[in-house]
């Protein structure tokens, strides 16, 4: 591991960054300038004040995202700051083009205040086809995202979104390897923040009228054990999760919930759990421990303790729960309908792409590859279909 961060800092060393611009148009000759810049250029500022939907043809915001951070909650590593998490938004930018073909524009902003991070994206939405909030720290994230969603482009908060469409797909596919039915099955969340909140209103469908994964029974633990309505300490995220995923108050610590259990999702912190602690669950029990870059539980140990199928969010294990999955086909499935914002069709869309994209799961692959170029491009087709279904598009 250690060396893979000194060959990451050399790399980066080299590379002075992962992205760069470079201009479409030739620009060799004053022919080709006077087409590119003044005096052709103002034909089309001349349509786009006729039309702002020319915007979508003649310019880059068709194809274009914002990756807005406050460097809050980065990684593994926590609130860094925004000039230390760009980094991370130049490699979410770098994945956008890689796996979708869409360009993308690393914004992170020096400010926490939600009101004014909403005002600050709503000013610079022109510019984009749409806008990717990331490693924004909860409860500020859900507050930015749902100030935003009126801003006529779709606006997604990945970790939260992102990770709970891969997740849902994984799940998906564990279930029907393992020829069990979801509604008569306990399933244990650990990690109260802004993951864990995207998966239990998606098993819980809340999120949704028009769709339903009819999950037996949810409970959603943090560092305090289970939560419940009414707990001490609560705050107004931790007493929605538990009046949704707990309504007749069960108590006890995460060891308590997990007795029983057919599934475990980690999105939290590393070495939380067992092999013991597995035993204690279902028999042929799912572990999905997400944590990074150490799992709440390894999978040797997982599997050691009775799991039947295991995944976690590294890529030196089989089942990785990578994002990377869901976002670049999600954006791309959205800037091709014109989409104005997400809707929860179009999730399930994801969903149901990713998990129909491994033909014949096995318990060691549950999930496409990262590398799978068609995932994408499958992804992109399915959320476009979706979005029209819906008529969220210009």
């Amino acid at each position: 591991m250690d060396d893979i961060y000194q060959r990451s800092l050399d790399r980066h060393r080299e590379t002075r960054g992962k992205i760069e611009v470079h201009s479409r148009m030739r620009l060799e000759s004053m022919d080709e300038l006077s087409l590119a810049y003044t005096p052709g250029v103002a034909r089309p500022c001349e349509r786009i004040a006729e039309d702002p939907a020319e915007a979508w043809e003649l310019t880059w915001k068709g194809r274009t995202v914002a990756v807005v951070s406050d460097g809050s909650a980065v990684l593994g590593l926590g609130d860094i700051g925004p000039l230390a998490s760009l980094p991370v938004m130049e490699g979410k930018a770098a994945l956008f083009r890689e796996f979708a073909g869409i360009d993308a524009v690393p914004v992170v902003l020096d400010c926490r205040d939600p009101d004014e991070i909403i005002a600050i994206v709503r000013a610079i939405a022109p510019t984009y086809g749409g806008i990717n909030l990331e490693d924004i720290a909860a409860p500020r994230c859900f507050a930015i995202e749902a100030g935003l969603q009126d801003v006529g482009i779709p606006v997604l908060h990945d970790d939260q979104h992102g990770t709970a469409i891969v997740l849902l797909a994984a799940l998906n596919n564990a279930v029907r390897l393992l020829e069990r039915n979801l509604g008569d099955m306990k399933v244990v969340i650990n990690g109260a923040g802004a993951a864990g909140r995207a998966i239990a209103r998606l098993l819980t469908c809340t999120d949704t009228s028009d769709r339903c994964i009819p999950v037996g029974q949810i409970r959603i633990c943090d560092s305090r054990g289970i939560v419940y309505p009414g707990r001490e300490h609560n705050d107004a995220l931790k007493e929605e999760l538990g009046a949704l995923t707990n309504p007749d108050a069960e108590r006890g610590d995460l060891r308590d919930a997990l007795r029983g259990a057919n599934v475990f999702v980690g999105v939290s912190r590393g070495n939380l759990i067992d092999r013991n602690d597995v035993e204690t669950m279902a028999p042929d029990s799912i572990v999905f421990a997400m944590a990074n870059p150490l799992p709440e539980i390894l999978p040797e140990e997982a599997e050691a303790g009775g799991a039947a199928i295991v995944g976690t969010g590294r890529s030196d294990y089989p089942n990785q729960v990578n994002n990377v999955l869901a976002f670049p086909g999600l954006f791309r499935g959205a800037l091709e309908a014109r989409a104005t914002r997400f809707t929860n069709a179009m999730k399930f869309a994801a969903i149901d792409a990713i998990a129909e994209s491994v033909e014949e799961p096995t318990k060691k692959r549950i999930l496409p590859t990262p590398f799978n170029r068609a995932v994408a491009v499958e992804v992109a087709r399915r959320v476009a279909e979706a979005a029209r279904a819906s008529g969220v598009c210009l």
